[in-house]
């Protein structure tokens, strides 16, 4: 899909690609919600709203995380889903770009 990371490589780009990323709907002076393209890659798409739900269930930083958005919205999960899936596709893309391995409790190095 992205060729190895070489045709998409800002994260911004892929959660746009992947309908992750969130768009106003604005026509005129109607401003609405703000809504994810339903032209995204339903498969990539698919992929990462099944490793946002196995993350919330087993990861205590991204469960944390859910739990604490679900209670300050009180509103649709599914949005709270949607920015765990968001998340995931940071991580990924540091990982990928920095060439290294996922490291949970990663420190950066202020040089």
């Amino acid at each position: 899909t992205t060729n190895e990371f070489k045709d998409i490589n800002d994260p911004k780009k892929f959660a746009c690609y992947s309908g992750v990323a969130p768009f106003t709907d604005e026509s005129g002076r109607v401003v609405k919600k703000a809504r994810v393209s339903h032209m995204a890659n339903k498969k990539v798409k698919t992929l990462l709203h099944l490793a946002a739900i196995v993350a919330i269930q087993h990861n205590s930083d991204l469960k944390r995380f859910y739990e604490r958005k679900v209670e300050q919205q009180k509103k649709n999960k599914m949005s709270v889903i949607n920015a765990v899936r968001n998340k995931l596709i940071l991580r990924i893309f540091a990982c990928v770009n920095q060439n290294r391995p996922y490291e949970k409790n990663y420190q950066t190095s202020i040089a």
